[in-house]
Formats: C-alpha cells, structure tokens, sequence
C-alpha cells in the first residue's frame, strides 16, 4: 500500500511539473552528465563507460569481457533515454526472455536510484510506461514475436554474438522511421554470424572494445585462475574480445590453414 501510494505522488507530482513547465532539476543535471545515472547509484564508470554513455552515435557495437560492466551501462543508456525524451520507445532484446529481464531489472534499479524522478503509468517485470509517455520494454529473442514494434528511439541487443541472423534482419526495420539508435553489446563468440561480421568488416559502426585487463574490478590473480580452468580457446573468447572457431568445429582454424602450402604447383591447370 505505501509504494503504491509513493507512486501515485510521483505521477502526480510529475503532472504538476509538466502542467507547470516546471522540469525536475535532475533531468537537466542528466543532460549535461550521461555518467551520472550510474554514479547516483554508487557506481564509478570506467573511463570507457563515461565515453559510451557520452557517445551519439547511431550504430554501435560494444565487444566487451565478460563482467565488464557492458549490460549495466546500456541500462543507463535506457535509463537516459526514456527521461529525457519524451514518448521515446526503448527496447532491450536479447537470445533469451530470462537474459532480457536480467538487463530490464538492472535498467528499474538506476530508475530506482534516481528516485523515479518522473511518474510511472503502468509497471511490470518486463516493461514500464513513464509519464512522460516513454516506454522501456524487454523482448525475447523470438524473431516471430518482435516485429509489432515501430519508431523505437533506442534499441538496446545483449549478448549480440549469439543473436540469430533472422532476429537481427527482423528488428533492423524498426528503426526506419525513427531513426532510433542502435547499439548491440557482446563478449566474444564463434566466427561466424552478423555481430562477427559487423565487428571485422562492418561500415557504418562505431566500435568500442573492452578487455578484462581494462576492468578494474576483475583482479589478475582471478584472470589467471580463470586461464588454467578454461583453457585458451574460452578465456580469449570470455575475457580477450577474440572470436573463436565455432564450438561444434571438428578442426581448429590454426590447423587447417597449417596444413595448406601456397607453394605446391598444381598437378593440373584448366
């Protein structure tokens, strides 16, 4: 009963702001400090992350280790545009619906440590609806179930590597007439798939990577430790932003090309 009645002040009291033309004093503070939706949480972005959040870009793709921040500052991201632009849609999609609530929950806790300076209409675990008319909502990676979307300011791909290419091809579109801004966030995968063909030969990207040896919060000693458990092949996937063979390859790539010599001279020519 109290946090529906917290609720219903901060939607009215957001009426009265927008009757009044009198803005919250944090959103202006926003404007000029894309970082700070994480510092008011207690968080310290990383020198990348400041510039991420900064960036306007409209195509941009993050290949990040793993635990590098990367679903937390695309929240912020979320955050930042739903407050700050009006009727904006935002969408967060990625392979799975448990993977999209896990970045939609991050995106209600910046909401959250912001003190929800703008009312909120209707709430859920997979979407909200602000005052201000703008709209956050967390998909699946279904290709058949997202294609009702249009004019989406933001739309946010998690864990991009492993998004199929028909999922990819079908949200493109939504963009069209918005001119929305899209940025797809991943560690390293296969190579094979758009996210690995956009990072190495993509035009039009912008392109931001970030190693667990740039992270502050990942200590050496636990890097070495995960290099001993996981082998070569998964840590340079997991933490070195380097695309591996695909995971179901018979032979390495290395070993292939070993075994071929440019210098044996055909036996035949036609």
């Amino acid at each position: 009963m109290a946090t529906a009645l917290m609720r219903e002040a901060q939607r009215l009291l957001a009426e009265a702001r927008r009757r009044t033309g009198t803005a919250s004093p944090l959103l202006e503070q926003l404007r000029q400090d894309p970082a700070l939706v994480m510092t008011r949480a207690g968080l310290a972005p990383d020198a990348w992350q400041r510039t991420a959040l900064s960036s306007r870009s409209s195509r941009v793709l993050w290949l990040a280790s793993r635990q590098s921040g990367k679903s937390t500052t695309a929240a912020a991201l979320a955050v930042r545009e739903a407050l700050l632009v009006p009727r904006s849609l935002t969408l967060l999609l990625s392979p799975t619906q448990r993977q999209s609530s896990e970045l939609f929950r991050k995106v209600m806790d910046l909401f959250g440590a912001l003190s929800r300076p703008v009312g909120v209409l209707a709430e859920s675990v997979l979407r909200i609806e602000l005052d201000n008319g703008s709209r956050v909502v967390s998909l699946p990676g279904v290709e058949a179930t997202v294609r009702c979307y249009s004019g989406v300011g933001l739309l946010v791909i998690d864990e991009a590597a492993r998004v199929a290419d028909p999922l990819y091809r079908a949200v493109r579109p939504m963009l069209a007439t918005s001119r929305g801004r899209l940025v797809c966030i991943s560690s390293a995968w296969a190579k094979q798939g758009w996210f690995f063909e956009a990072w190495g030969t993509g035009a039009g990207w912008e392109r931001v990577k970030v190693t667990a040896s740039e992270c502050p919060r990942i200590s050496p000693e636990f890097l070495e430790e995960e290099r001993e458990a996981l082998g070569p092949r998964w840590y340079a996937m997991e933490y070195l932003c380097e695309f591996g063979d695909a995971v179901d390859a018979v032979f390495r790539g290395e070993d292939i090309a070993a075994m071929l010599d440019t210098d044996v001279e055909p036996l035949f020519v036609g």
